[in-house]
């Protein structure tokens, strides 16, 4: 008998469901006695034991179902070593719950924050596999997360219909792609999408040499530009404020975003017509894209694979397309960005895309 925990934490994305999905189909292709139990709303149902005993049926259809059957929520790893509003220790309390139904080991999946807590949980001593999930793509220790291709799918369909209004107006459009430490979002549907100017957190931008190419543009005789701008995108200017300094800029920023404050930063430099368009949560929602189904299916069997073996305490990462086995301990914590000096981005200015720098 094997006894398997499934949680999903953090933000939501395409293919979790397909992820779990290729677990419990490895597993139960391969076992005779197994039973596996979903904790709802990610940490939370882990923490005040709020679970169920999933069957069959719960993974029968769900493979191009987006969101998650399990519900998900944002613990702060930050906060996971102060008690509850009632005093509760939490990571006892999920000690406790895990070791009440006898688990064999407890497959989490989620992004960054949600891995750390997950390595926390395989030092207390638990039996952890953590599969990689973020439509950010910036997990250390993998080529791919699942998610990730499904978001450039909607953000490129967004700066695609952007443009067919942009070239009618003769506009500047500004289109904000998700992504507030990292710009491979942002990046791989800008260039999907055929956007004039990527902006991305990792490459500070100088207005002027925005305001520079959108002029090269007119002149050119293109009427019109698309900006495609990561949420988490930075001047030069603001970023050589210390953390202080720009987290209160921030919040006298209140609901204005990125693309609201370069887009009035556009207009005070040489007044060109600008539209903004967010495509926000639409990003995260909706079924997954075929390569995210075989992504995910792949990972949830190698998942499968490693708790037949009892090989546990590791990430599922994908590397030279190889399903690999990644120590938890070792890429807990690590963000992986876009470089500046990235392949990617010198192909990208070789045909003249601006980065702002």
């Amino acid at each position: 008998m094997k006894r398997v925990g499934l949680l999903t934490s953090g933000g939501d994305c395409q293919a979790l469901n397909a992820t779990m999905r290729g677990v419990v189909k490895g597993l139960s292709s391969n076992l005779d006695e197994l039973e596996v139990y979903g904790f709802m709303n990610g940490y939370k149902g882990l923490i005040y034991g709020d679970y169920r005993l999933l069957g069959p049926k719960d993974f029968s259809g769900i493979l191009t179902k987006g969101g998650t059957i399990l519900g998900s929520s944002r613990q702060p790893f930050k906060l996971m070593r102060e008690p509850d509003e009632k005093g509760l220790n939490k990571v006892e309390a999920m000690k406790q719950n895990y070791y009440k139904l006898r688990l064999d080991c407890l497959v989490i999946l989620g992004g960054n924050g949600t891995q750390k807590t997950a390595n926390l949980l395989r030092e207390e001593g638990l039996n952890i596999i953590h599969l990689p999930k973020t439509i950010d793509n910036d997990i250390y220790g993998t080529d791919m997360t699942f998610g990730f291709y499904s978001a450039v799918n909607v953000a490129t369909d967004a700066i695609d219909r952007i443009h067919t209004t942009a070239a009618s107006h003769n506009r500047v459009f500004i289109v904000e792609v998700m992504g507030h430490k990292v710009g491979w979002l942002t990046l791989y549907a800008g260039l999907a999408g055929g956007a004039d100017i990527i902006l991305i957190p990792e490459i500070p931008y100088d207005i002027k040499k925005v305001v520079a190419a959108i002029d090269k543009r007119t002149k050119a005789g293109k009427g019109f530009t698309v900006i495609a701008v990561a949420e988490g995108a930075i001047s030069k200017k603001d970023a050589k404020m210390s953390k202080k300094e720009y987290a209160a800029k921030l919040q006298k920023r209140g609901n204005a975003s990125v693309a609201h404050e370069l887009a009035d930063e556009i207009k005070a430099a040489n007044g060109p017509e600008v539209r903004i368009t967010i495509p926000g949560h639409t990003q995260r929602g909706g079924s997954p894209c075929p390569y995210d189904r075989v992504l995910s299916t792949r990972i949830g069997l190698k998942c499968a694979d490693m708790i037949l073996h009892d090989e546990y305490g590791y990430m599922v990462g994908i590397v030279n397309d190889k399903m690999k086995k990644v120590p938890l301990g070792d890429v807990a914590g690590k963000l992986k960005t876009v470089s500046p000096k990235d392949q990617i981005i010198a192909e990208a200015k070789l045909m003249d895309i601006c980065f702002g720098d």
